[in-house]
Formats: C-alpha cells, structure tokens, sequence
C-alpha cells in the first residue's frame, strides 16, 4: 500500500501517475489537506519514503516552476529506490511531441531540444530522439494545412461487432443494437447536415470515419452516410479521407466496394495480433486467415493505404508471440503500421479478470517484456520502409510506454497528427464525439487556445437529444 498526501491541489495529478509508473502493481490512496506541513509526502507500508516541504520552493514565484522542482524531485527518490528510470520521464500528458513541436517553432536546434527534454523533462536519451524525429515529421506534413480558414471532420459510428475485452470506448455490440442503427444515422445526418451549412465558408482538410466500427453499418447504409456527406460537404481542399474499417470480421467486399466507389482509399484493417489463442480471448470472432483474407481483398480493389493496428503487450503474449505477428504483417506490407502499448482502462473487462491481475515482480518483469516488444515492432516497421510519424500515450500504459504510428513515404495519416498536436479544429458528429475548435491566439503556456464541446456518449441520448448537440455547436461553432 502506498498513501499520498498533498497540502493543495497542484500536485496530485502527476505524482499520482509517476508513483503508479514507478509501482503498478501497489494500490494507491491519496489525501489533500491545507494544514498538512509537506506540499507532498509518499509512503509505502507504514514508512515515508519521499517528501517536498514548502521551503524548498519558496525560491520559485510561479506555480509551473514549484511543480516542475516537485515533480523533478519525487522522480529522482523513486527511480534511485527502485532502480528504475521512467522512458518518458516525469512527463504524464498523451502528447510529449507537442513540447518538442515548440522547441522546433521557436528556432532551438536539435541537440538543445534533446538535453531539454533529458534534463527538464527526465525523458531517457531514446525516446527524446524518437519524439523529435515524429515532430519534424509532423512538422513538414502540418506545413500543407490551412490552420486559419482550414478544418477536420470526424464522423462516429459507435457500432461494434462485439466488445473487446480491453476496450473502453463507446461502442455497442451491434447483436444488441441493431435496432437503433437507423434511427442513429438519421440522427448523424442531421447532424453532419448543420456542421456543413455553417461551413461553407471554410476548407475541408480532412475527414475521418470512426469508431466503434464503421463497417459495422451495411452497405447500402455505408454508401447513404457518404453520399449524404458528398452532398453537403466541399471535398475541394480535401487531402485526405479514412475510414477505419476496422474488424476484419465486418468487412465484406460490397462494403469495400462501396467505399472504393466514393474514391476513399486509406482505411484501416485492425488485427490487434495474429495470434489466434489472443483473438479468441480478446473477444474477436474472426479468425487470423480472415485478417489475410480481407487484406488482400481491398488490395485487389485499389485500396494503396491501408493501416493495420497491433496491440503489444495482450493478455498471455509472449516476446516470440509479438515477433511472429510481425512478422505475418511483413508478409502483408501495409502502408502504415500503428502499434499500441497496452492500456488497462477502468471501464474494459481486462480490468476485471482476476488471471490478469499481476503482483510487483510480475510487473517489473512485464516492463521488460514490452520494452522488447516495442523494440521490435520499431525493427519491423523500419524493415518495412516505415518511419514513425506520430505518438501518443495513455493513462495505465504498459510498460509505461507509447503509442506510435509507422508510415511509408507518403501514406502517413494527417488526421492522427492533427489529433495529437492540436493545430487546427476538428469538428466531431455523432455519439460521444468531442468537438475542438483552435483559435490562433495563444494560451498563457504559449500554445493554442482551444475550446471544446463534447456530444453525449449514450446512443439513445444521441438520438433523443440531437438537436441540443446541435444547438451546442451553434452557440459557438466558427464565431
């Protein structure tokens, strides 16, 4: 057991998610109280083990400086008491390249960007090379967007063909749902029908399907859905359209079809694994030659960008297991190759099976296991004329590790980078979406002011309730 006490509110957040990093397996319980003597004190079994007393901060005059020493110095306790260094440091945000994209906008070079990252950050050597290689990646395919008049779409379909057991999302088993999917496209159409009108006046830059499971829906509802969208929307400035097809076990040829008709040609095909023991576990009903199978069938229709998701670090995968499922991928050559770290989410049923629950060296021996993991997936991926083109990191990541997305020359997903660096607004419909608009003026931080609204996530609210979500984005959409 390890308790946490905080004399305000600055700092639980981060040390939280270090002292969880440093032991994953331990559980964690924390307290605020004004009249307690330490800004932070950690205890493990009953003995204190790391505190910060406000005299130690009393040199610094704003509260960014006094977290920065804090949390600086609670890292350098726990990783000499354990051993062990954090990857991306004291950093707890899903977006560390968005630092490194500052330090590129304002002119510093390469190395003085490294030794920042090291020295303020705690970042290891590695992964701040890797986060600069993303971000001037990034960096040159943002450059081709119109930031002031230009904007994204995102359109959801929360239809899954099952829940899989590590997945938090909205989705709703389509077995169950299937009842309410017109009513729902109805709904989003109506929706979509709005963003458009207020539109007009700026750039489509790129449009992305989502999910759940888009190719849940039937082909005919597939192909009313992206008519309805070509109706209304100006595909003029459109640099990029996915659909993120998805579960290989939704995907028919009429459905393909169908998307190969409206002119889209970057979709994703998500294995997770090519493991078959893993897909019966996880909750997916199709098989590892279904995957094979699909692939090949968009292929053969013209699809020249296809990505496919790999999720290291699943429930009884082994180092040998992860290389054997690369090396089927290499077999396939997709376009781009986004590989995810594990991430237990509270609302998954992962985090309910007891087989799954791991004790403190099972836990230290997992982090090894998926530093290999990540290695060679960012060896295969390479070996497959891949470099990474974007990141991301999560709460309750294994390993404490990151996401990231490998791309050949020219099929690097804009969408995703736009997600993650927060360039430019991106205008969400449907169940759960969260909409984001960025204003050019910049925050106190120096970074983007955003503004976000968030549509409700229950499928019947949706529906129920669509003309509010309406009215939301009306009040402020653009102004």
């Amino acid at each position: 057991m390890i308790r946490l006490e905080f004399q305000n509110e600055s700092y639980p957040y981060d040390i939280y998610h270090m002292v969880k990093a440093f032991y994953p397996a331990e559980e964690l319980e924390q307290s605020i109280n004004e009249e307690f003597s330490a800004l932070v004190r950690i205890q493990k079994d009953g003995r204190e083990i790391a505190s910060v007393c406000p005299e130690e901060v009393a040199e610094f005059s704003g509260k960014k400086e006094k977290k920065q020493y804090v949390n600086v110095k609670v890292y350098r306790i726990l990783s000499k008491l354990t051993g062990k260094e954090l990857a991306w440091g004291i950093l707890t945000g899903i977006r560390p390249t968005k630092i490194i994209m500052k330090g590129l906008e304002d002119g510093k070079t390469n190395e003085e960007i490294i030794s920042s990252m090291k020295k303020v950050h705690m970042v290891t050597e590695k992964k701040a090379r890797l986060g600069l290689e993303i971000a001037k990646r990034e960096k040159e395919l943002l450059s081709r967007l119109d930031y002031k008049d230009g904007y994204s779409l995102y359109v959801g379909i929360p239809f899954c063909p099952t829940t899989c057991i590590y997945c938090s999302f909205t989705s709703y088993p389509l077995a169950s749902y299937q009842k309410y999917v017109e009513d729902y496209l109805a709904a989003l159409l109506k929706e979509l029908t709005f963003v458009a009108s207020v539109s007009k006046e700026k750039k489509l830059n790129t449009v992305y399907i989502g999910g759940g499971t888009p190719t849940t829906l039937s082909p005919d509802q597939l192909d009313r859905l992206l008519t309805h969208m070509e109706e209304h929307f100006s595909y003029e400035d459109v640099k990029e359209f996915t659909v993120e097809a998805g579960r290989p076990d939704s995907i028919t040829q009429e459905k393909l079809k169908v998307l190969r008709a409206h002119g889209i040609s970057r979709i994703s095909i998500n294995p997770q694994t090519m493991q078959q023991k893993t897909l019966d576990l996880i909750g997916r009903k199709h098989t590892v030659e279904d995957v094979r199978n699909v692939f090949f069938m968009a292929r053969e229709l013209g699809f020249d960008n296809i990505n496919m998701d790999l999720i290291a670090g699943l429930p009884g995968e082994s180092v040998v297991d992860m290389e054997d499922t690369l090396k089927e991928i290499e077999k396939l050559n997709p376009d781009n190759l986004t590989v995810h770290s594990l991430a237990i989410k509270r609302a998954s049923k992962l985090r309910q099976m007891e087989e799954y629950q791991r004790t403190a060296d099972e836990e230290g021996k997992m982090a090894e296991t998926f530093s290999r993991m990540i290695a060679l997936s960012e060896k295969y991926a390479r070996k497959m004329q891949m470099t990474p083109y974007y990141l991301y990191r999560q709460k309750n990541i294994a390993g404490n590790f990151e996401n990231v997305g490998y791309a050949k020359v020219d099929k690097a997903g804009i969408y995703n980078i736009l997600i993650m660096e927060e360039k430019q607004s991106i205008v969400a419909c449907g169940a759960g979406a969260s909409t984001k608009i960025v204003f050019p003026d910049l925050n106190k931080n120096g970074m983007n002011r955003i503004e976000r609204t968030e549509n409700v996530k229950d499928l019947k609210e949706y529906i129920q309730r669509v003309d509010e979500m309406i009215e939301r984005k009306g009040e402020w959409l653009w102004h």
